[in-house]
């Protein structure tokens, strides 16, 4: 890397450019021809409802003032093989910068190269400018890019992932945060969030695309950061650009969000008051939108419910399973019904009133007779049994009868000496209105 060196001011660390615009410090560098800068592009917590955190990002002007993209700027340095250089520079640029900010409890998110964690000399320059610039390494996220690595082909690639895990638990004990950047832009593996256990995945953007533009992916995407929150791990999601979008970080429980929908980034610091605003509008726009959904879920639920709660009453007056089913069946999406014991065992077969199930259903035909099954795990019987005399509508699954949605009501029912749960499946696609 070639690096010129200009006069400076007294204040300006040794290769920086200290330089005032529209009232605001920044640092820039030379490098080669071109000239770098810093800008920071906050990360909000939707919960606290203000910047927890910025990430820094590199800006790149050459000669004449034009803008070089900082892809071409890190492809050019790689293909000189100056690509840890060129990384510890921009590293150090946005400490320079971060420091500048007056962010007195934020973080810093900083992109590092995986050869800056694993490299001893990379590291130490990094520890070394957090020390000059007072800055506690609890005040840095390490951003660690997820690049799927492929051990059965290229053994030293595991070498390197083990040797990348090793380096990263030694950040954390050194007090950094760290976090797996671009979580799920090529095949999601979430044995690589085990390896290197980081504090923080960011869900890359394309992830979001996907949820937008298909119902499955968007019913998928809360059950994955469920699972990464049931590691262990924080989830932000990156790449918020419009309201569907932020609607979709919202309802998947996501901790932080980052994208142009909430800020884009910029020199300074954002504007609290503004930020607090939009993320204010959009929380009551999902309370408006979730209260809609779960007021049109009762609605459709509503005379499933009556004739369930009819079927409960007359199985607790001693009539037969396969006689009080029928009003219950003969609704449009209703798919059967069935009775467990106390244990979650299912006493008979499932009672059936549509033939056309049969047809349907011929695919799943091993599934089919669930005498004897027992039910114990599901959260529709375990509901059922803490409320007892009342109707327990859950949310929906995927019914393992035939692997499509379904949503089951449960009612905890003493038939005779026996406590009973009586349970009948809805399916919920099918029940969509149209």
């Amino acid at each position: 890397m070639s690096t010129e060196q200009h006069d400076k001011t007294a204040t300006a660390p040794h290769g920086f450019d200290l330089s005032v615009a529209s009232g605001l410090e920044r640092y820039s560098v030379q490098h080669g021809e071109l000239t770098l800068t810093s800008v920071f592009q906050p990360v909000f917590s939707l919960s606290h409802m203000r910047a927890i955190g910025y990430e820094g990002f590199l800006r790149a002007h050459d000669a004449l003032d034009r803008p070089v993209s900082p892809l071409d700027v890190f492809g050019a340095a790689a293909r000189v093989g100056e690509a840890l250089l060129v990384d510890r520079l921009a590293q150090a640029l946005h400490l320079e910068n971060f420091a500048l900010l007056g962010a007195e409890r934020e973080w810093l998110f900083l992109n590092v190269h995986p050869g800056t964690l694993t490299d001893p000399y990379h590291a130490a320059a990094l520890l070394a400018n957090l020390r000059r610039l007072d800055l506690p390494p609890r005040r840095i996220v390490l951003e660690v890019l997820d690049v799927p690595e492929m051990p059965d082909v290229n053994p030293v690639d595991a070498m390197d992932l083990d040797a990348l895990a090793h380096a990263v638990a030694e950040f954390r004990e050194r007090g950094f945060l760290v976090a797996l950047d671009d979580f799920g832009a090529g095949h999601v593996d979430i044995g690589r969030v085990w390896q290197l256990n980081p504090d923080i995945v960011k869900l890359d953007r394309i992830m979001l695309l996907h949820a937008a533009h298909r119902a499955d992916m968007a019913a998928t995407l809360p059950a994955l950061v469920a699972l990464l929150h049931e590691a262990g791990k924080l989830v932000l999601i990156e790449g918020v650009e419009t309201e569907q979008e932020a609607q979709l970080a919202l309802s998947c429980n996501a901790d932080f969000v980052q994208g142009f929908f909430f800020a884009r980034p910029a020199p300074g610091l954002t504007d609290a008051a503004h930020a607090q605003a939009v993320i204010a509008e959009a929380t009551e726009r999902y309370r408006e939108q979730t209260e809609a959904r779960e007021r049109s879920t009762a609605s459709r639920l509503a005379p499933y419910v009556r004739a369930f709660e009819r079927a409960a009453e007359r199985l607790g007056a001693g009539e037969a399973l396969e006689e009080v089913c029928w009003n219950f069946l003969a609704l449009d999406h209703a798919a059967r019904c069935f009775l467990l014991d106390a244990n979650g065992r299912q006493a008979g077969r499932n009672v059936v009133l549509r033939v056309d199930r049969a047809e349907h259903d011929a695919r799943f035909l091993p599934l089919d007779d669930a005498q004897g099954a027992n039910w114990l795990r599901r959260p529709y019987f375990r509901a059922a049994l803490v409320a007892p005399g009342r109707v327990h509508a859950s949310s929906p699954y995927l019914s393992i009868n035939e692997a499509l949605p379904c949503v089951t009501l449960s009612m905890a029912v003493q038939v005779g000496d026996r406590l009973c749960v009586l349970c009948g499946d809805v399916d919920w696609f099918a029940a969509e209105p149209a």
